[in-house]
Parts: structure tokens; sequence; C-alpha cells
């Protein structure tokens, strides 16, 4: 059901306190937590003595500690201590997951085949370190598939439908906006420009625009998140292509983590740059940017629930639907991919030689 041999986002490093944090990524049970040392760690939420999940457990200063029992596990899954008995056996360990933090993102590899290392490094996110802007973020559950997910970020047409009182602004000039979609490798961008359009409410809210505005959608599909670059600036006063351009910007990263076939993780932050001239906006775009996204989660979960009810119902594709169907090419890629090396025969190894027999 999906792409393997991938990092995807697991949580944001806030999330790990002094307790143990149990999610459900990809249909694998996890438990994350941090060491004294400041060491990240991912495993498989099951003790191996009694089957107790491990996020009912404690941190500890070498790991996480089980809270029926007491056996305590490193990063590793490797089993420290058997209270009550020296002997630790040899099958005492746990399945470990690799879990890397950058730029308060914690990222886990979900390999295709069990104990494999990671193939390339976890993705940069450089907005969060910038100090041209602030960003806040949270974790959202959808009882729906992730893909469906996609289709919403990839399709920024519906806002002047469904975010009227937010980032919505005129649907017609929505449906009619100037669109460029492009894919390259595993990635797809979806460009979007609407010149001389009047600014939505969070926007007037953010900035001082002196009337319409220069507003632009930049999309980019990863296989597991989505960056995505919304923004505007006064008429005339900022070429909408330049990739250095000024005025409000607001800097979204969507990961979108399977929990299981039918449900996902929706984990968001959302980062803009305050004007000099106004007091930090920072908590009102957030403010603003989770209304959005419950505004999503509610019309994303009807449609779900809908087609359910009409399973084997046809659909059609209007003019909008064009980088969404790309990205979903690139997933039906890669499962593909999946399909084969796992179907491929294991290369042979080489057989040893028997030394040559001498008489005397």
């Amino acid at each position: 059901m999906f792409p393997l041999n991938q990092w995807y986002v697991a949580g944001f490093s806030w999330e790990l306190s002094d307790k143990p944090l149990a999610r459900t990524l990809l249909n694998n049970r996890v438990v994350m937590f941090r060491t004294a040392a400041g060491e990240v760690a991912a495993l498989e939420d099951r003790c191996c003595h009694k089957s107790l999940p491990l996020s009912c457990g404690t941190v500890e200063e070498r790991g996480v500690r089980c809270g029926y029992h007491g056996l305590l596990f490193a990063p590793s899954g490797a089993c420290l201590e058997v209270p009550g008995q020296d002997r630790i056996p040899i099958k005492a360990r746990v399945k470990s997951f690799t879990l890397v933090e950058k730029d308060q993102i914690l990222w886990i590899w979900m390999p295709a085949e069990d104990g494999t290392a990671p193939t390339h490094d976890a993705p940069d996110y450089w907005v969060h370190s910038d100090p041209r802007y602030t960003f806040k973020g949270d974790v959202f559950h959808y009882n729906a598939p992730y893909q469906l997910i996609h289709d919403n970020l990839l399709d920024l047409s519906h806002l002047g439908y469904v975010h009227l009182k937010t980032i919505g602004g005129n649907a017609k000039v929505h449906m009619n906006a100037e669109l460029k979609v492009e894919a390259a490798g595993d990635q797809v961008r979806v460009l979007r420009y609407m010149p001389n359009s009047a600014p939505p409410p969070t926007y007037t809210g953010a900035w001082p625009f002196k009337g319409n505005i220069d507003r632009w959608q930049e999309v980019e599909f990863n296989v597991s998140h989505l960056n995505i670059w919304t923004g505007g600036a006064d008429i005339g006063t900022e070429d909408m292509r330049d990739p250095h351009r000024g005025g409000f910007h607001m800097r979204g990263f969507h990961a979108i983590t399977p929990e299981t076939d039918t449900t996902a993780h929706y984990m968001w932050t959302m980062a803009t740059n305050p004007h000099p001239d106004k007091e930090d906006v920072g908590q009102l775009v957030y403010e603003q940017t989770a209304l959005t996204f419950y505004e999503d989660k509610v019309i994303i979960e009807a449609q779900y629930e809908n087609m359910k009810r009409f399973p084997n119902a046809p659909q059609i594709d209007i003019h909008v639907d064009v980088g969404p169907n790309r990205a979903r090419r690139v997933i039906e890629k890669l499962l593909k991919q999946n399909e084969i090396a796992a179907a491929a025969p294991a290369p042979l190894q080489p057989v040893a030689q028997a030394a040559p027999s001498v008489s005397v």
C-alpha cells in the first residue's frame, strides 16, 4: 500500500518529552523517545517479554522501561536490564527503526526489508532555521487514506469554496488561475499565479496591503511531504516568479504519513515573515491555518465516507486534477519498484571451495 525505502515524518521534536510517544506509522506500531544524552529513538511498541506496549512504560536515562516487569531497552532495541536477574536472554530485544532529528522534524526510515540501512539522507527543511520566519505546527489525524490529502494539497483551486473565512478569496479567480505543472523524478510541482486579486482575510490580517495583490501558490510534492509556498505582494511591486521576492509569505510544511490503509497523520507547520510595522502575527497565522486545515479535514473525511457508499462509481477529471494525477503516478511507480525488488531472487552466494586432498 505504501512506497518503502523512504523517509517519512514520525513527528516533531517538541513532541518528545519525558514520556514515550506512541504512533502507528505505515501499519507499524512504534514508540519514540529521547534519552538523557539527547538521542532520539524509535522501537516497535511491544515488549518482547509479555507484549505490553512499551509506550505504557517510562523513559529513563539509557532508554525506555517496560511498565509491566521493568525490562529496560536501549535505542538499538537491545535489552539492557532484566530486574531480578543478572543474565539477559539472547533474544531479549525489540525491533528498532532509524529515527533522525533535523530542523525540529523527526524522520523515520521505512525499509522494504527489516534491518536495512537508509540509502540516502533524510530531507532538509531550512525554513525552520531561517531567522526571517516564525513558525508553529500541529499533528492532525484523518479518517481517510493518505492520498486523498495529497489530492487536496495539490489542487488549491478549492480554496475559494472551502476556505472563505481564511485564505480563500474569489472562487472564480482561483478556478481560472494560471496553472503550470512540472514533474522531475519523484517530485511534482504545481505553480499557480493570480495577479490583481483580492487578498483573503488571513492575508489582510497579517500584512498591510494597499488594495488588490499579485498572489502566488507554489506546491512541491515529495513522496512523504509537500512544501507549499503561498503569499502575495502589492500589485506590480514584486516578480511572482522571482525566488527571492518580497511581500507576505506563508511557507507550509505538510507531512502526510499513512497510519493504516485507511487513516493518516497530517503533521504540519506554518511559517510566516512578520511585517516590520506590525506586531508578530505568527499566532494569528497559525490559528487561521489550523482553522483552514480543519475545514479541509471535514471535506476529505466526508469525501471518503461517500466513496465507501459508492464504491464502484466512476469519477471524472477536470483541469485542476493534473497535479494530483501526476503525484498518484509517482506513488504507483514507486509501489511497482517495491514489488519488483521484492520478487527479485536473492543474489547467489559464492560456494566455498573444498581444500584439495593430499595423499601421503
